[in-house]
Formats: structure tokens, sequence, C-alpha cells
């Protein structure tokens, strides 16, 4: 029997579970669209139900695929889009969303974000945000890409404390937000999604974490993927187009890591000593 994916509870008391389904870089390549239907699909079937998408990927594709994926199913999703900067203004935020919901054929996102900061006043944003909410739109808001100073800034806003999540860039080589942003957020009750949670890949080759992996029968990146799941308040949004791998993931949430190879992996990847510049991929 495989353990219970954790969840995470966002400040509106909806609980979500740990580890969701990333689509970056899918609905580029028209031949591929089937095995990425097929493993968000299969995702879902192995609790992994929230699911990360944007207007960015794919230019808008990958939102289509999405669409297909839970064109029987949308309430079995919890359903995250994200805005462009440019796109960011107080009508322009409307008109996006309005564009993610035909791609994704659906009447509304469980979560909208804003993918980075633009040159739009954030005030603008969140007022885009509210009237979106507030008509049934999203369930939610919040935005990516933000450290501390932006989201103090955001908070400081009208209607800014209704931030639902910060999604950043997080994982065992990358590990700046642990510093500040990360126990912020935690203080704050605001969860951090981790994406690229093995760094596209990268991560799997290196040399302790294999030795690690190999110690519980596990691969590299369910050790990585483990990493985030020990931390509160974090949830992990791997993408994967491949069936066995997406049961991998799945499995990650089984593994239960001793005190002395997290130390070992600690020392093989240092957490931040000083606050460092918020990592963008």
């Amino acid at each position: 029997m495989h353990d219970p994916i954790p969840t995470v509870t966002l400040p509106s008391g909806t609980t979500v579970p740990a580890l969701g389904l990333g689509t970056w870089q899918m609905g580029e390549t028209k031949a591929r669209a089937r095995d990425e239907i097929d493993s968000l699909r299969l995702g879902l079937d192995l609790g992994m139900t929230l699911v990360d998408t944007a207007e960015m990927y794919g230019d808008g594709e990958a939102e289509r695929i999405v669409g297909r994926a839970l064109e029987d199913r949308r309430e079995a999703a919890f359903l995250v889009s994200k805005v462009y900067p440019w796109n960011a203004s107080r009508h322009g935020t409307i008109a996006a969303c309005e564009a993610s919901l035909q791609r994704l054929a659906t009447d509304r996102l469980d979560l909208y974000l804003l993918h980075w900061r633009g040159e739009h006043p954030l005030e603008d944003t969140v007022a885009a945000f509210e009237a979106l909410r507030a008509a049934g739109k999203i369930g939610a808001w919040g935005v990516s890409n933000f450290d501390v100073a932006d989201m103090e800034e955001l908070l400081a806003l009208p209607g800014g404390e209704n931030c639902a999540v910060n999604q950043v860039l997080y994982n065992l080589s990358r590990r700046g937000i642990e510093h500040d942003l990360l126990p912020w957020c935690q203080a704050h009750a605001i969860p951090v999604m981790a994406y690229s949670p093995i760094e596209q890949g990268r991560l799997v080759h290196h040399p302790e974490l294999i030795r690690v992996a190999k110690a519980y029968q596990a691969t590299p990146a369910q050790v990585a993927l483990a990493f985030l799941l020990e931390r509160d308040g974090v949830i992990a949004i791997p993408k994967s187009a491949n069936m066995a791998r997406v049961r991998e993931n799945r499995d990650a949430v089984d593994l239960d890591i001793s005190d002395e190879d997290w130390s070992a992996l600690d020392t093989a990847f240092p957490p931040p000593a000083r606050k460092t510049p918020l990592e963008m991929l």
C-alpha cells in the first residue's frame, strides 16, 4: 500500500496535494500530445490532482492539452494557470483569464497566478484578481517568482492579504529561498509551489543523490522530490509526459530518508548561509 500524498492547506482552508503535475514544455510537439494527456490523466488517478499550467507554456498549447486531459474530469482537478506580466493590467488580466478558460475548456480556475512581476502596478493586477474571484472565474489567486520584498509590498496593498501561494524555483540544488523567503511564507501561512523540483532532470546525475537513492532502492528523482515533501507548506509540481515517470514521482511519497542521509545531502547541497537573489528558470 502506498502512503497517502501529504496535503498543504491554502489560506482559504482548501487542501491540495503536496505533489502535483507540472506542464511546462507540454503542447510544444503535436506528436507528443497523446502521451502528455495520458500522463496527466494517470497523475489524476494517482492522486496528484493539482495541475499547474500557464498561458506562456507552448504559447497556450499546454492549456489546450490540460483541457483535453480534464474534459470529463474537471471536478477531480485543482487547476492552476498564470498570466503573463505584460498582460497583467486591470483589463488585461481579465482578458487573459478569459482566454485561458477558453483554451482549458472550463468556466473557472481554482488558482490564478501572476507569472512574474512586470511593468503593470501590482495594485491593478490584484484588483483584477479580486474582480475575477468575485465573478467566480477564479477560486483564488497568487503570485510566482516573488521575493520577500515583493511579498511584503503585495501584502500591504488592498486585497493583497488574499494571496494564496507563491510559486518559485526550489529544489535540492537551489535552496536560496530557505534563508528568508520560505520562512517568511511559512510564517504568513502562504504555501510555496516549487517548480523544476528535479532541476529539469539535471539533478539526477549528482553522485551523492545517486548514492542515497541506491540505499533506498529509489531513483535520484524520487529522493529530490522527497526533499521537498519533507518541508512544511511546500507543493512540488514535477512535469512528465512519461507514464512510468509519473508513477515513479508518485512513489516518492513512500520514501522515509534517515536524518543521517539528509545530513549527507545537506553537505552535498548546502543550505544558504546568506541572502541570495531569487533564482528563476
